[in-house]
């Protein structure tokens, strides 16, 4: 199965400001005090042995996505609940043989989400006047030049509920090692600033730490009944999907030894 990372769309946010210590000291390094900085900033001198300068980076890199999850489902509504189930899991099987006649491995089907509830007439004792019943299926793997078509053979085979498009690329790892590589660079410049700024001479890295957060792009999200479902999948199959750029972002921060 091909390896494959979510994209992001959403940045992690992180505390934490940037700081530097010990670029000056009082009574043989042993005072620590607080200055206030040009730009509401805090210079923060402490004693000798914990000189350092921490700077917070954040940079990007823009990839074209190259692969497609989509994410939809099948729903049925019936007057009792074991016809509800069985014309559910007739629709979900009619469309899972479809996805495996157009080559998609089972692996890259995945099926979830078995909802079946009671439909209540609210206005007469809350009487229950039927069953609906859901059941959610993923699809991975797509290339993206296979999206419109996969979305328009699923809603002919029985989906009714389009919920997201997700874009995804083969070669996230390579875009994410490249935006740390680019955020070490940046937080050395700042620090180099800071230094240059509090009379200090920079020193090396000492510590690094890395801000992991969940990276994905979503190019479309909602929902639709079967017939608005049905209409629109014409326009899918004959659609040019265009997915543009994503952001893959890297968030670290870094400590560098300050030298006098």
């Amino acid at each position: 199965m091909k390896k494959r990372s979510y994209l992001a769309a959403a940045t992690a946010v992180f505390m934490g400001g940037s700081i530097l210590t010990g670029c000056g000291v009082s009574q043989a390094g042993r005072d620590s005090t607080m200055v206030p900085g040009g730009s509401g900033g805090v210079v923060q001198i402490q004693n000798v042995e914990n000189q350092v300068i921490s700077v917070n980076s954040r940079e990007e890199v823009k990839i074209t996505p190259d692969m497609a999850e989509i994410t939809y489902s099948v729903y049925t509504q019936a007057s009792d609940a074991k016809e509800c189930q069985k014309k559910n899991g007739e629709d979900l099987n009619h469309v899972i043989e479809i996805l495996k006649g157009m080559g998609f491995e089972e692996t890259s089907i995945q099926t979830s989400n078995y909802d079946l509830d009671p439909i209540y007439d609210w206005d007469n004792g809350q009487k229950i006047t039927g069953y609906e019943m859901e059941t959610r299926v993923t699809v991975s793997d797509i290339s993206i030049d296979r999206v419109g078509e996969v979305i328009s053979a699923s809603v002919d085979a029985g989906v009714n509920h389009i919920r997201s498009v997700t874009y995804m690329s083969s070669k996230y790892d390579e875009a994410y090692q490249e935006a740390l590589k680019k955020a070490v660079q940046s937080a050395a410049s700042k620090a180099q600033a800071m230094a240059e700024a509090g009379n200090c001479k920079l020193g090396p890295i000492v510590n690094i730490n890395e801000y992991v957060s969940s990276q994905e792009a979503k190019y479309t999200d909602y929902r639709s009944s079967k017939a608005a479902a049905e209409a629109e999948a014409a326009d899918f199959g004959a659609m040019n999907v265009m997915p543009g750029e994503v952001s893959i972002e890297a968030n670290i921060s870094v400590d560098f030894a300050v030298n006098r």
